[in-house]
């Protein structure tokens, strides 16, 4: 304990440390509060994926998961792409005409004003193909999200969809990236 023979200098240091272990507390709070909204979103993505029709190779476990960590990662950050109409949340997960595609759309939507967002997102991979070499899958997933459209802050459309894409993965660096999105009126 502080020993002083001034006993207003003991409160004033009391009250200072005090203030300051609650403005740490505050902080953290707010970082790791913001963080978990973060985590909440990535979390909301679900992503499945069977490996039951694969050909002509195996798809590895480690491939598998890291495959399905990736797609997931991919799509909820195409998701806040499209809602801060920048393409600065893909940062190289997607590449080739997948990154084009939404380059346009975001570029579009920032012409019109517009902004759109996807929640509640289910995909169900079907893995088709993987190549003997290992440099490139193709997936088919059936996407069930709910979509909605913005002007501002105000929602203008909204829809539940069920669409099925054809995907080209193919391995970066550090991860899997999208090459091709392709949506299909079926399989």
């Amino acid at each position: 304990m502080l020993q002083t023979e001034r006993p207003e200098l003991l409160s004033l240091v009391s009250s200072c440390i005090g203030r300051r272990t609650l403005g740490i507390a505050a902080l953290a709070f707010l970082v790791f509060s913001g963080l978990s909204a973060v985590f909440a979103a990535d979390s909301a993505t679900q992503v499945t994926l069977s490996v039951a029709k694969v050909g002509p190779r195996e798809v590895e476990a480690l491939t598998q998961r890291s495959v399905v960590r990736d797609y997931k990662f991919a799509w909820a950050n195409l998701g806040l792409a499209l809602q801060s109409n920048s393409i600065g949340p893909i940062n190289g997960l997607f590449v080739g005409p997948a990154s084009a595609w939404l380059s346009d759309a975001v570029q579009s939507q920032q012409q019109s004003g517009l902004s759109s967002r996807y929640s509640h997102q289910i995909h169900k991979l079907d893995a088709v193909f993987y190549a003997p070499e290992g440099d490139v899958i193709e997936l088919h997933d059936t996407a069930e999200y709910d979509f909605e459209i913005l002007d501002g802050s105000k929602i203008i459309h909204t829809e539940h969809a069920t669409v099925r894409y054809v995907v080209l993965m193919t391995p970066g660096a550090d991860r899997w990236v999208i090459r091709q999105l392709q949506s299909v009126p079926q399989f």
